[in-house]
């Protein structure tokens, strides 16, 4: 499905099931470098179970058009944006990696537009290696070979994966391939340049679950303390959920996790 949005075409998926605003909605925001395909398996899962799902690909990632957006602000209020403009008044976001912190921005700024928020390998601050900083900006392939390092169990880079036949190290670099020269690097700048996501934490007042895979070497369980304390001390509360043998590719290493995880935490908020 193909929508207008000030005025660039924006490219999104709904699980295999028609568009209904009627149902419960669920927003799924994907991360730096990626498109929609990487909740395939939790959009089809809950648009199954009574949910409509709305996995966008962010502007000029994916086959969404327009500028790409520099700061998670500006991700934040397209966001609210495209919500807008699909008609729904109260949403239920879901964010991996930068998407979450997307997710967090767009929650507390517009708080009573939110009735459940769900972050995937994220803390705040989101830093990001100078060494992979410069590497998207000056060689992409590098660049590629450290994300699949960090974001996968030495399980799944040995190709061990949970749906028989799929590479998941190979089919994240086409992934990363397929997005143009510069997006990646635009992205991670914004990871690394957003200070705000403690303080933003406060203004949350719908209940947060976050998830973390066991074995994350980019946003590592230990790290995600203290958006959880902040979280936790905002209006609707917060708990933590570690996916064991997971990384951060915590979405294609464990799909039935985090997809189970996702249903019972929307189901009841």
């Amino acid at each position: 499905m193909d929508i207008q949005l000030q005025g660039d075409t924006v490219r999104l998926y709904h699980g295999g099931r028609p568009f209904n605003k009627d149902l419960p909605a669920i927003l799924l925001l994907h991360g730096a470098g990626h498109d929609h395909s990487v909740w395939t398996f939790q959009a089809r899962h809950l648009a199954q179970r009574g949910f409509t799902v709305i996995a966008p690909d962010l502007p000029a990632h994916g086959r969404s058009g327009g500028a790409q957006l520099a700061s998670i602000e500006a991700l934040a209020n397209w966001t609210l944006a495209l919500a807008d403009a699909l008609g729904l008044a109260r949403i239920r976001l879901a964010g991996h990696s930068m998407g979450s912190l997307i997710a967090l921005a767009a929650a507390a700024a517009a708080p009573r537009r939110i009735a459940a928020l769900a972050l995937l390998g994220s803390v705040a601050p989101m830093p990001v290696a100078p060494a992979l900083l410069e590497a998207a900006k000056e060689d992409r392939a590098r660049a590629h070979d450290m994300i699949n390092q960090w974001s996968y169990t030495p399980r799944g880079q040995l190709g061990a994966s949970p749906t028989p036949g799929s590479w998941l190290t190979g089919a994240n670099r086409s992934l990363m391939e397929r997005q143009a020269p510069g997006v990646l690097a635009t992205d991670l700048a914004a990871c690394n340049a957003w200070q705000d996501g403690l303080a933003t934490a406060g203004g949350v007042v719908c209940p947060t679950l976050l998830i973390c895979g066991e074995r994350d070497q980019m946003t590592p369980p230990r790290a995600v303390k203290p958006l959880r304390d902040a979280l936790v001390n905002a209006q609707g509360g917060a708990r933590m959920m570690e996916i064991p043998g997971a990384g951060h590719a915590l979405m294609a290493e464990t799909p039935d996790a985090i997809s189970d995880a996702l249903r019972g935490f929307f189901t009841d908020t």
